[in-house]
């Protein structure tokens, strides 16, 4: 067992209550452990922790566009590789339409992100529909191939020799931001057995990010039936029911979605801002000093950040204060709306990301100097 060194205590010009009622004229940051899971102190400060002047080196947040990303493919291990470490595999993979073949993970499950299109996955376990705002989970080694009549845009984050779990919810209980019954699984139904027959079909499966091709004479989804409490599931950002609180801004893991090892996926959707006077309405500044943080945009106007758009990642390395642009500050206590209308995906990494050379391609240089 271990237990954290811990001894809260309260010095000089500070509030007693996190994220509300600040002293007049002071800023607060956050410095935490365990990416909000762990102890923290609350630092009051009078000036911007971000009022930087330059910023050199490679811990320089970063901003990168996969609007710009080119060479489209039908097949998802194209899909551009941005950020990556032993653990997971972020890719951003933009499909013309239908696959001609079926493929297989091997390396660890896959959790797709339906950020555009509509269509159908065809998997082992049978038939579902999609549409743009999905959560797709498949398991390691299941099959699938995806059936749309226009193009398709999805976020591909790969769990590497992992697993996805659902996120322990502790006292709020089991059903707080949805309730597992409101996961979709595939069906058996009349389009699955429509797609079986003997025409030739190939499995493109990848392991150790190497790929392997498997003709077979028949279509391999070929199954009439299944029990077992492995399966993948679906779920859209329109049936989450965020945590909230009208007199507390809560920190981003109350917004926890999956985890798998060593990092967690987060989704943060509509939601009412608070309400209290004295309670911060903006994310509080923070030292993200044990994750990576990184952020898709998916919809919406991103309150907390200057010149985003839809369809843009930022990076946001552990090891520096980051939080809302100056844009976003002017309002820390008098949003000029009632409600958030954003929706984000993110990801948090326990290890250190690489970027790869496909994202410095896309890469918006001048996003370090938009604190300013």
């Amino acid at each position: 067992m271990k237990k954290w060194i811990t001894h809260p205590k309260v010095e000089g010009n500070a509030s007693r209550q996190a994220h509300a009622d600040l002293p007049e004229g002071t800023m607060e940051r956050e410095m935490g452990k365990e990416g909000f899971f762990g102890p923290a102190t609350h630092m009051y400060h009078t000036r911007p922790p971000t009022g930087w002047s330059s910023f050199e080196g490679p811990l320089q947040p970063r901003a990168f566009d996969s609007n710009k990303l080119t060479g489209p493919s039908n097949m998802p291990w194209d899909a551009k590789c941005l950020l990556h470490n032993a653990h997971v595999r972020f890719r951003v993979w933009q499909s013309p339409g239908s696959m001609d073949r079926l493929v297989r993970n091997s390396d660890g499950d896959e959790l797709l992100f339906i950020h555009d299109g509509k269509g159908q996955l065809f998997c082992d376990y049978g038939h579902m529909e999609f549409t743009a705002g999905d959560y797709i989970m498949l398991p390691r080694g299941t099959m699938w191939r995806l059936e749309s009549e226009g193009p398709l845009y999805v976020v591909l984050i790969e769990a590497t020799n992992s697993s996805y779990m659902l996120p322990e919810k502790g006292m709020v209980g089991p059903h707080a931001i949805f309730d597992p019954a409101m996961l979709d699984t595939p069906e058996i139904n009349e389009a699955f057995k429509a797609q079986q027959g003997d025409e030739e079909w190939q499995v493109v499966v990848k392991r150790r990010n190497m790929l392997s091709t498997i003709t077979y004479p028949f279509n391999p989804l070929d199954a009439v039936g299944w029990k077992g409490d492995l399966m993948p599931v679906k779920i859209n950002w329109r049936a989450f029911r965020p945590l909230m609180s009208h007199r507390y801004h809560l920190p981003p893991s109350a917004h926890t979605t999956f985890v798998a090892n060593r990092f967690v996926v987060c989704t943060f959707v509509p939601r009412p801002f608070e309400t209290d006077p004295g309670a911060l309405k903006v994310p509080f500044f923070h030292n993200n000093d044990d994750y990576d943080e990184v952020l898709f945009y998916h919809a919406g106007d991103f309150f907390s950040r200057d010149n985003i758009h839809p369809g843009m990642i930022t990076l946001h390395p552990c090891g520096f204060t980051h939080g809302p642009h100056p844009k976003a500050l002017k309002n820390a206590f008098t949003p000029k709306k009632s409600a958030t209308d954003e929706v984000a995906v993110m990801l948090d990494t326990r290890d250190a990301l690489e970027v790869s050379a496909d994202a410095e391609q896309v890469e918006w240089k001048e996003y370090v100097d938009s604190w300013k």
